[in-house]
């Protein structure tokens, strides 16, 4: 019998605790006791940000802590943005599970084979595409702590024009499933700085309000549900690295009966780290999709 694929950690003990005991503290100490708002209504999915959790883990755990205690969800589909090239296009890992420190959390195969056959050649079959990648792998820990029984299925979404078109077919079988499901954009918003080579504003600390504008700018769109115009604001503005993530996630909520978009918290890595002038920043956004 062929063995089911496993995929690995490979940022563990980087961008978050390499170790079952320190995972577990890092995401009690990311959730810090947060709670859902109490005016939320039925959710449909999210965006969260996928930044080392020292940096973006207490937003994208108020994403999840949301989605548990509302949705309570069976599977959480996984958009992820695309770091790297060779990814020909959006790449469903169709089967076995993925694990980190706390264990492995299985893939739903058959919402996966659902997906595949709706697509008509749309989204790809490719665990290959998913190497590598630390997009989707460090939301695992939240949902392996806050949803333990749910299964998951990663899907990578390149920025293109198709990637709106991806959330739509997801959500035709979203509708179909008797069990929740949610869908969860990975993205981080502006990288600005010499390192990230976006200097054009002047120094980072002068720049600060025109990058928390920026950012704006692509949150808006989120927000409104406007799918098809966030892969080219963010090709203009360089306002999210996971631009066809939050698309297929935008359009995957709206074609569920989303109503709107719910900003749970803004923030940018030098609010963390409490740098006045610093050398570089990059924002983080925590949404959810609400009926």
């Amino acid at each position: 019998m062929k063995q089911k694929a496993l995929r690995r950690p490979v940022v563990a003990g980087q961008f978050y605790e390499g170790s079952a005991a320190q995972l577990t503290r890092a995401v009690r100490e990311a959730v810090g006791g947060y709670k859902s708002p109490s005016d939320l209504g039925a959710l449909v999915g999210g965006a969260v940000p996928h930044a080392g959790w020292v940096f973006s883990g207490p937003t994208a755990a108020k994403v999840f802590v949301s989605l548990a205690e509302r949705a309570a969800p069976a599977t959480y589909i996984l958009f992820g943005a695309v770091h790297h090239h060779g990814v020909r296009g959006p790449s469903l890992f169709p089967s076995g599970a993925w694990s980190s420190p706390l264990g492995a959390v299985g893939v739903n195969e058959a919402l996966a084979a659902a997906i595949l056959e709706e697509s008509g050649g749309v989204i790809l079959s490719s665990a290959a595409a998913h190497e590598g990648e630390h997009s989707i792998e460090v939301q695992i820990p939240f949902i392996q702590s806050l949803s333990p029984q749910a299964t998951i299925l990663p899907i990578a979404v390149p920025p293109t024009a198709e990637a709106a078109r991806v959330g739509e077919v997801v959500a035709a079988v979203m509708a179909r499933e008797k069990t929740a499901v949610v869908a969860v954009a990975s993205t981080d918003l502006t990288h600005y700085g010499m390192g990230y080579g976006l200097t054009f504003r002047g120094e980072p600390a002068e720049a600060m309000p025109w990058m928390r504008a920026n950012d704006q700018r692509v949150i808006q769109l989120a927000l409104d549900l406007r799918a098809e115009q966030i892969v080219p604001e963010a090709e203009e503005h360089h306002n999210a690295c996971g631009a066809g993530a939050l698309a297929a996630a935008v359009a995957a909520a709206r074609a569920l009966g989303a109503r709107r978009g719910r900003l749970l918290e803004y923030i940018t890595s030098a609010d963390v780290m409490g740098e006045e002038e610093p050398d570089r920043a990059v924002g983080y956004a925590g949404l959810v999709f609400e009926k």
